[in-house]
Formats: structure tokens, C-alpha cells, sequence
């Protein structure tokens, strides 16, 4: 039996890093879980059930940085649902409404494929090897959606109303069901949203803030649920840990999160699809020949 313990403070903090940082960048936090603790030699595997639970708080921290960094949007979305609700529908010229609603429609098929697939594909496709394989074609989806994106208009509105007026509805279900296959380790779910707002005709920066909002309520509410294992039976031995690596996925995620809001005022996603072919495509030979 592997023990809890075997994860030290030191890893904890890289781990936490790690997370914060690859759960918002496009490049498969998941799958980079599954794949350098093989490369680092440690004797951790993706399904061990304390590292799951280990991971929730990592998950958490990073959903409250970003609730907080776009706090002042998710006020006036909040306002927006409320007087949709209070009026029975959406008016007109009210863009928070809109918003709020299109995110409820893609946490919607994200969040029941997630509980339908989640363990079914983390338990197939739970090996490092694979996790490079699909992290490569994760690099190939990022190029295909920059050579497809739809050019976005340049408006004088500001970002959330210009969001709202270029999703529609079902484009918000087809983003947060195309979300499924990143539950498979080495496909990115900011990599998927962020390609699904290109599609649509967004900004890459628009897009940017589209995924981070979209990925709150379901990165919160995922480790929300298995928040209660963290603090039963199965955290014992593991909430110390887990807590250095809550606050170091808290500082990499606000990194993170300001660097790419600016990064994407003038850049794409080819720089991290060339990251994604290149690392997997290393990762995997080193894979074959060991």
C-alpha cells in the first residue's frame, strides 16, 4: 500500500506550482500531473485515492484566485441573473444577464460529462506515456483553432459586453461539452475553451476571459464535492501537505492569470501548441526507451 506520506512539503510546493500554473495556461494540467512524477522518479501515481485528494485542494485554491481576480465581473453577472430571474428573462441591452446565463449553459454539459467520464478516462488513460501522446495532439488542437478562428471585431465596448453579444447560447453548450475529452490527462480544458471562443469569433483576449470565468464555477464546484474526503479519513496524513500546495497553486494561479489577461491583448496560442508537440513528443520517446 502506497502511504500518504510519501509525498513530501517540497513536492507538495512543486506540485501546487505546477497546478496553478498549468491549469490556466493551455497546456494540460492533468496530463503534466500524470507525467512528472514519472519523469521525477516519484511514487506517485494520477488514481492513487490520497493524491486525488491531495489534488482537491490545489483545484480549490485555484478556483478562489480566480473568483476573486474577476470579482467586480462576477458581482455584476450575479446582479444580471437576479433580474433575469426577477423579470422572467433577459433584457434586451442587459449583457451581465447574458453572460451569466451563457456560463450556466457551459458549466452545464461540463459539469454531467465530468461526473458521467471523469474516472472512466482517468483510469484508462491514466498512464504517463499516454498523457504525452495526448498532449501532443492537444498542441495539434491549438494550432488547428488558430488556423480556423473567425476574426474578431474591433468594438469600443467593454470585454465582458463584447463576450456577450458574440456567444450565443449554443455555442456556450458546444464550448462546455467539448470540454469532456480534456478529462482524458493531456488534453488542456483552458486549451479547449479558449480554441471554442476563437471559433466563435472572440478576441484572443475575449476568449481568455470567457475560459477563466467559465472554468470558476466548474474548477470550484468540482473540488467543492470532494472537499469532504480532504477533511475525512482519507486526508489523514495529507492536509499539511495539502495546504502548502493550496498556497503555492493560489500564488502561481495569480501569476498566471495577470500574465496571460495581458498576453493575449497581442498574442495566440501557437507558442504553447509548439510547447505542447515538443515536450510531449520528448516525454514519449523517453517513454518508449525506458
Amino acid at each position: 500500500m502506497i502511504l500518504a506520506s510519501q509525498i513530501s512539503y517540497w513536492q507538495a510546493i512543486v506540485l501546487g506550482v505546477i497546478q496553478g500554473v498549468t491549469e490556466l495556461f493551455p497546456v494540460s494540467s492533468l496530463g503534466t500531473s500524470v507525467i512528472l512524477p514519472s519523469l521525477f522518479g516519484w511514487n506517485i501515481h494520477q488514481n492513487d485515492a490520497y493524491f486525488i485528494t491531495f489534488l482537491v485542494a490545489t483545484h480549490l485554491a485555484t478556483a478562489i484566485v480566480l473568483l476573486l481576480f474577476f470579482w467586480r465581473d462576477w458581482v455584476r453577472i450575479a446582479k444580471g441573473l437576479g433580474r433575469s430571474l426577477r423579470d422572467r428573462g433577459i433584457g434586451a441591452d442587459d449583457t451581465d444577464a447574458k453572460l451569466g446565463w451563457l456560463l450556466v449553459v457551459g458549466t452545464i454539459p461540463a459539469g454531467i460529462l465530468g461526473l458521467l467520464l471523469e474516472h472512466s478516462l482517468r483510469g484508462l488513460f491514466a498512464s504517463a506515456q499516454s498523457a504525452a501522446f495526448f498532449l501532443m495532439l492537444n498542441g495539434l488542437m491549438l494550432f488547428g483553432a488558430e488556423a480556423l478562428r473567425r476574426r474578431a471585431p474591433h468594438t469600443d465596448e467593454d470585454d465582458d459586453r463584447r463576450v456577450a453579444r458574440q456567444v450565443s447560447f449554443l455555442n456556450a453548450f458546444s464550448v462546455g461539452a467539448a470540454q469532456s475529452h480534456t478529462l482524458i490527462p493531456g488534453f488542456s480544458r483552458s486549451g479547449a475553451t479558449l480554441g471554442g471562443g476563437l471559433l466563435v469569433g472572440l478576441s484572443h483576449k475575449d476568449a481568455a476571459r470567457f475560459s477563466f470565468l467559465l472554468a470558476t464555477p466548474i474548477i470550484g464546484a468540482a473540488a467543492a464535492l470532494k472537499l469532504p474526503e480532504l477533511l475525512g479519513s482519507s486526508g489523514d496524513g495529507i492536509r499539511g501537505q495539502a495546504l502548502v500546495a493550496s498556497l503555492a497553486a493560489a500564488g502561481a494561479a495569480f501569476v498566471s492569470v495577470r500574465f496571460l489577461m495581458r498576453y493575449y491583448e497581442t498574442r495566440t496560442l501557437i507558442p504553447f501548441g509548439v510547447w505542447c508537440l515538443a515536450f510531449g513528443a520528448c516525454c514519449t520517446a523517453y517513454f518508449l526507451a525506458t
